[in-house]
Order: structure tokens, then sequence, then C-alpha cells
């Protein structure tokens, strides 16, 4: 249960964190990143293109495809908000299985993956080199518990950002129906089903996903 008790109280740090003016925008935007990398992945799966992602110092980004067929472009619509719950969710299982390097691989790839492909606006640039050279150099000067709690963190960061961020979301949709991000996306593509539904659906899956994160992956029923 100390592990248990020690997620937790990273999870409290990562909320308060995220709240920081400054440091908690730029920690967020590795949600962010996630989740625009998720639409990236849902275009080229349905035999869309994926063109570039933007990132912005506000946490907030843009992902921009193009496809042939409407199931395309509602699959990868669908897709950010529930990529990265899925990630949030698997990075806590990573750690549950105490495999810290393989989140570290998976967050690398998806940092390369980007600077080479999509991300292509300055502070995009910017935010991908120096978060990808932080990791390096955390590598290359530190040893186990310090990279352990780091990646632990970083994980209750972007575990936070896709409950809060999906929660705003929501949010958007009651108060500006036509100006809610991918909900308002799905709400035109769906004509009949308003933002709404679809607010209330993003929000719903990222609790889901964190309920089962905190349900199987907190409780460890090894001893530490």
């Amino acid at each position: 249960m100390k592990q248990a008790s020690k997620i937790l109280l990273f999870l409290v740090l990562a909320f308060v964190l995220t709240k920081l003016p400054f440091a908690g925008k730029y920690f967020a935007v590795a949600n962010t990143l996630i989740h625009e990398v998720g639409h990236q992945l849902a275009s080229l799966g349905t035999f869309g293109k994926a063109h570039h992602i933007q990132l912005f110092s506000n946490t907030e980004g843009l992902a921009l495809s193009s496809h042939r067929f409407w199931l395309g472009r509602f699959i990868t619509a669908l897709a950010g908000y529930v990529f990265a719950s899925l990630m949030a969710s698997t990075f806590f299982f990573l750690i549950y299985k105490e495999r810290y390097n393989i989140i570290i691989y998976i967050l690398l790839s998806i940092l390369g993956i980007s600077l080479l492909f999509w991300v292509r606006n300055w502070y995009g640039l910017f935010w991908i080199i120096t978060f990808s050279t932080g990791f390096v150099w955390m590598l290359w000067k530190t040893k186990g518990p310090i990279i352990e709690n780091v990646v632990l963190l970083l994980v209750s960061i972007i575990f936070i950002e896709s409950i809060t961020s999906a929660f705003e979301i929501m949010y958007l949709s009651f108060t500006s129906p036509s100006d809610a991000g991918d909900a308002s996306s799905l709400s035109r593509l769906t004509y009949l089903i308003p933002s709404q539904v679809w607010g209330i659906l993003f929000f719903t899956q990222s609790l889901f996903f964190g309920w089962f994160a905190m349900k199987n992956f907190l409780p460890f029923s090894k001893n530490q």
C-alpha cells in the first residue's frame, strides 16, 4: 500500500501543478500532444491523411487531417479524448508493473514521431525540443529513483489532464455548443446529436478509464 499512497500523493501534486500559470500549462501540454496524436493515428488508421499538429501555450491543440469517407472523419474526431484516457490508464498499468522504462520509450516515440512528421508551429517545436531535451538529460544524468519519480509525476499530470480536459469540453458544450472542439465537430458530423451529448460522452469515458486505473492499479496486491 505504500506505493498506492505514493501515487495518490503524486496525483494531488499533479493537480496542484497543473493549476500553476506557467509551469503547469507547460507540463499539461504532454496530454495535449497525446490527444492530438490520437487524432492523427485514427486518421491514418481510417485511410485518411494526417497533415500537421499545432500545440499552444494555453494547452490547446489542433490536429489537421483529411479523409475520403465520413466514417474516417467521425472516428478521427472521436479518437482524441479516448486515446488520451486510454494512454493515461495504460501508463498506470505499466507503473503497476514497474515498467517505467517502457513508459519512457513510449513518450520518447510520441515526441520523436510528432517532431519528424507533424508538429510545425513555433510553440509546438519549442515545447517538443525542450521537453525531449529534458527527458534525454534526465536519462543521461540521473538514476533509478529520480527517473521513477519524474515519470510518475508526468503520468499523474497526463492522468489528471485527461479527465479535467474532458470536463472542460463538456462544460463548453453547454456554454458554447458551436465552439466546443471535438464535441462540436462530432455534432456537425452527426447532425441530430448535439454537442452536449458528445461532451458528456467524452467526460464519462474519461471517468471510466480513470476509475478502471484507480480500481485495478492503485490497490496493489503485493507488499511494498
